[in-house]
């Protein structure tokens, strides 16, 4: 197919999510859409709208209007998930925290996005004690779970939040009143999704609704309405909320949904819900291999998982479990589905037990790859390190050197796509125009990402390395700017530098952290690491900590990393 042909597939499709939500209603209206597993809650699809819709008249009628941030922190998935729709519905743009964050990183997103309300949950009252003095901050919308739900505590929003209007997001719901009737375009913007910075703070990314039909696009093609989609990734995340959570909604999905990832359950949920697929992150799957092997381990439903990073041991985890396809790619919060591969691991041997089989055959499914020019390649033999697979047909996608000019087959650069059509990348960096400008020069979208492409003429290319100060820790993006900040809020603290060193488990990377002590300061790693556990997600927080006298410094007095990098490669023997 031509990327015209492409392009007008994906329209006909439908580019707005909240229009397919109604056509399923309409169609399927008591097939199960959500199944969550925390609480065992099952809503069909017209269950699903009716509450979305409720909410979405609850929150326009406390004043939200057409363009209007709203911000959701919370960890049940359920939640987050009528909360995005409803959003949407009432015409807001719908603004994820990870809730992770505290302290600097949350206060500074807060600031940054200046939501008109937040919702929440009384198990972040603490956490929001700490900065509700320092944000611009209004309303709360509180859902209080009931006391035999799987999140229900005893916390409770106090005193220091009087100053804010609050409303009770069942009550909010309760309306009989119809949703706003606004009409929402294909430019307009959906959402404002938080990225790591290299150089200053996160930058908040405005999606578009089409971005959110161009990223789950390649991936629809690939599954049927029979597929049940399995989500464990939280609804901040890009993969969470939009590759598995709405991508349902264009075919009439059931979708699994849990809080977070766990290896000692995570096949009892499969079984549960009938997942055919899923997305496996980095150390998921090294978690998945450490339990003992079992006879019946292929025996489950799963046939299509997506790994990212494609891991190299690939075949062998697919072997075991009967992972019939593995899909690898290059997927970001600005460009979306930038590539995308197919790992054929069985040829026509059986993986997935046909008994327990859904989707589409394997003989249906390698024909719609090939009728849409996706790369399939066998398992079994030589897939290289970093594969991404090819383009996707909607881009144009170079590797580019310092100077942004292009770069042969077999060299190393950075990363860079232009669309073919409009409104398949991000709007802009939310509030910040020159940043904006920066990652589009030359008309080019920088992915801030180094690959190349094979020079054997497959058209394939594969990750290298990421650019800059930014790198990949348990599914995150961690920017080395953020972890020397608030490192750095410590009083003993002169600077620190942030290095990413192999991971000890999994193809992702650690924290290696090097400190210069303020002078006549002293301070012990215990310590350092009470400080960062207060400051900073676990995710970001060193797995290594160095105190030197000095950071190494070049002229200019930019920090040598590089000479970090290899002191502590060596002292650990990476």
């Amino acid at each position: 197919m031509s990327p015209e042909d492409v392009f007008a597939q994906m329209l006909a499709e439908g580019d707005i999510v909240l229009d397919k939500l109604d056509a399923c209603a309409r169609t399927v209206p008591d097939k199960v859409f959500l199944h969550y597993g925390e609480d065992d809650v099952r809503l069909s699809f017209a269950e699903f709208k009716r509450r979305t819709d409720r909410l979405a008249a609850g929150l326009a009628a406390i004043g939200v209007t057409q363009g209007a941030p709203v911000s959701v922190l919370t960890r049940n998935s359920l939640v987050a998930a009528v909360a995005m729709v409803a959003i949407w519905r009432a015409g807001g743009i719908f603004a994820p925290i990870n809730f992770n964050f505290r302290g600097m990183l949350l206060s500074y997103q807060l600031n940054d996005t200046r939501p008109f309300a937040l919702i929440t949950d009384p198990s972040f009252a603490e956490v929001l004690e700490e900065v509700v003095a320092e944000v611009p901050l209004e309303r709360l919308i509180v859902h209080t779970p009931a006391a035999g739900d799987h999140d229900a505590t005893d916390a409770a929003f106090g005193p220091a939040f009087a100053r804010l209007a609050v409303h009770d997001l069942a009550a909010l719901a309760a309306t009989d009143a119809g949703p706003p009737a606004i009409v929402r375009g294909p430019f307009e913007p959906a959402n404002i999704v938080y990225t790591s910075g290299t150089t200053g703070p996160s930058k908040g990314v405005l999606q578009p609704f089409r971005w959110i039909n161009h990223y789950t696009f390649p991936f629809r093609q690939m599954t049927s309405a029979d597929d049940v989609i399995y989500c464990d990734l939280p609804m901040y995340h890009v993969g969470g909320a939009f590759f598995l959570l709405a991508r349902a909604l264009w075919q009439g999905n059931t979708v699994g949904l849990w809080d977070k990832f766990s290896p000692s359950r995570f096949w009892d949920r499969i079984a549960e819900c009938g997942a055919t697929t899923c997305v496996l992150l980095d150390v998921m799957v090294p978690w998945l291999m450490s339990a003992e092997p079992r006879p019946d381990d292929r025996a489950n439903t799963l046939n299509k998982v997506h790994m990212q990073p494609l891991p190299p041991n690939h075949h062998e985890v697919a072997q075991r479990f009967g992972l019939d396809f593995v899909t690898s790619g290059f997927g970001q919060t600005e460009s979306g589905a930038g590539f995308a591969g197919v790992i054929d691991q069985f040829g026509m041997a059986e993986g997935t037990p046909a008994a327990l089989w859904r989707g589409l055959s394997k003989v249906d499914f390698l024909a719609r790859c090939r009728a849409n020019g996706r790369l399939v390649v066998h398992g079994g033999g030589a897939v290289p390190k970093g594969f991404m697979g090819t383009p996707n047909p909607l881009f144009e996608a170079a590797v580019l050197d310092e100077d942004d000019n292009r770069l042969p087959p077999g060299h190393v650069g950075q990363l860079a796509f232009r669309p073919r059509f409009p409104g398949l990348l991000l709007l802009e960096y939310f509030g910040k125009p020159e940043a904006t400008l920066k990652v589009l020069r030359t008309c080019w979208f920088h992915t801030g990402d180094a690959v190349q492409e094979l020079d054997d003429g497959s058209g394939v290319y594969c990750f290298v390395d990421r650019m800059g100060g930014f790198f990949r820790v348990r599914g995150e993006n961690v920017s080395s700017y953020e972890v020397e900040a608030l490192v750095a809020s410590h009083p003993k603290v002169r600077a620190a530098a942030a290095i990413p060193i192999p991971a000890r488990v999994g193809s992702e990377e650690d924290i290696a952290l090097f400190v210069e002590l303020a002078e006549g300061e002293a301070l012990g790693e215990d310590e350092l690491r009470d400080h960062t556990r207060r400051v900073m997600p676990k995710y970001m927080q060193p797995a290594h900590v160095r105190f030197i006298p000095a950071l190494p410094v070049t002229p200019t007095n930019k920090i040598e990393k590089y000479k970090l990098k290899r002191q502590i490669v060596e002292e650990l023997g990476l």
